[in-house]
């Protein structure tokens, strides 16, 4: 059954379970995508108020941005599980098994990938968030601090899920670069996300 179509249930209790997946990477994603849907919620409940018809257009834009980055996050879910299963076959192989350098990295490399997206979409969404809360309706605006607050969180798991796969890689240049990306993301949009946050409390 896929991850994505789980009952929230379902899903907290196989990342409970003693399995692999879902993982860091998955929560991360489900995290984030419950962060830029509160950032929908906002926009939601200010489209059509006389108050904010000026900046109208620009909610529906945010919206469908925002919109299109949580069904992207909800596949990573999946997406992170399926990079995964190869990886965890790869760990078996015997040591001696002249193959098993060359599968296990191509295996973490594909496995990197995923949390770098979900990364990637947490910072897109952050940017968002922004916006929501500058623009939105000031009676939502706690539930965009809460939303940027959960992607600072999804940020950090994402981050820490790609360093867990770059630490083993044979090709330092390779993961060296992936890791610089990851930095730079990562500073960046934490402070970010703090600034929103801190925003938002001195308004209230």
């Amino acid at each position: 059954m896929s991850l994505t179509n789980s009952t929230l249930q379902e899903f907290t209790e196989k990342l409970a379970s003693k399995t692999s997946v879902p993982g860091g990477g998955g929560a991360s994603a489900m995290v984030a995508s419950i962060g830029i849907a509160l950032g929908d919620m906002v926009g939601e409940f200010t489209v059509g108020k006389k108050k904010y018809a000026d900046v109208e257009p620009e909610i529906k834009d945010l919206m469908e941005k925002a919109q299109d980055i949580r069904v992207k996050l909800l596949k990573c879910i999946d997406d992170d599980a399926i990079a995964f299963e190869p990886l965890s076959k790869a760990y078996s192989i015997p040591k001696e098994d002249p193959t098993r350098d060359e599968i296990m990295e191509k295996c973490l490399k594909d496995a990197a990938q995923v949390p770098f997206q979900i990364l990637q979409l947490a910072c897109e969404a952050v940017d968002l968030q922004r916006e929501f809360a500058d623009k939105g309706s000031v009676l939502m605006i706690s539930d965009a601090a809460t939303g940027v607050a959960m992607l600072q969180g999804a940020i950090k798991g994402a981050a820490v899920n790609v360093k867990i796969n770059t630490k083993s890689m044979k090709d330092r240049e390779y993961a060296s670069d992936l890791d610089s990306k990851v930095e730079a993301l990562v500073d960046e949009y934490v402070s970010k996300a703090d600034e929103i946050y801190k925003s938002v409390m001195e308004r209230l």
